[in-house]
């Protein structure tokens, strides 16, 4: 079979010459990306790791959290691995949440739910609430954690079935 372009000697070299220009933009598109991209997070909280940063910001809180009215149990070293541990981070499977990073950082809920790949779009978020000392926030997610502060994350799925929890028989005379 004769690919397109590829019959007439001519024509062949022009098209190899356009792919073989195609395929060095796109590389340098490619490799440019990554660089401009690790600029721009080199000092987001987020993104890095701490093992060799020298973290002045620390601080801790407390995290319970619901699923469906049952509770889940945060598990020890979430966002550590053996190469890098993360900003945020649990120790143990007490439900503590310590922060750290050079400077102040406001640092939210959200952010622990998304280094722990909490999975937020399968959740009904107009009946899951964010409590701070038992006070309902009206930040939700984006409430900002605060040194000895307790959060409770009260979540309800998409596909929850709410009948269960109700009794539509008639009351018993």
């Amino acid at each position: 079979m004769i690919w397109p372009g590829m019959g007439d000697p001519a024509k062949r070299k022009k098209t190899l010459k356009f792919l073989g220009i195609s395929a060095g933009v796109a590389l340098g598109a490619y490799f440019i990306s990554f660089g401009v991209i690790g600029f721009l997070t080199a000092d987001d909280p987020l993104k890095q790791c701490i093992n060799s940063r020298d973290t002045g910001y620390k601080i801790s809180a407390t995290f319970e959290l619901m699923v469906d009215k049952q509770k889940v149990e945060i598990p020890a070293n979430v966002g550590i691995s053996e190469e890098c541990k993360k900003s945020l981070y649990t120790i143990s499977n007490d439900g503590t949440i310590y922060a750290e990073w050079d400077k102040k950082y406001d640092f939210e809920i959200g952010h622990f739910l998304w280094i722990y790949k909490f999975p937020l779009r399968d959740m009904d978020e107009s009946k899951s609430r964010i409590l701070v000392n038992g006070v309902e926030s009206p930040d939700f997610i984006h409430a900002k954690l605060e040194d000895g502060n307790h959060y409770k994350g009260e979540f309800v799925t998409k596909d929850s079935d709410t009948a269960k929890d109700h009794d539509f028989l008639p009351p018993e005379s």
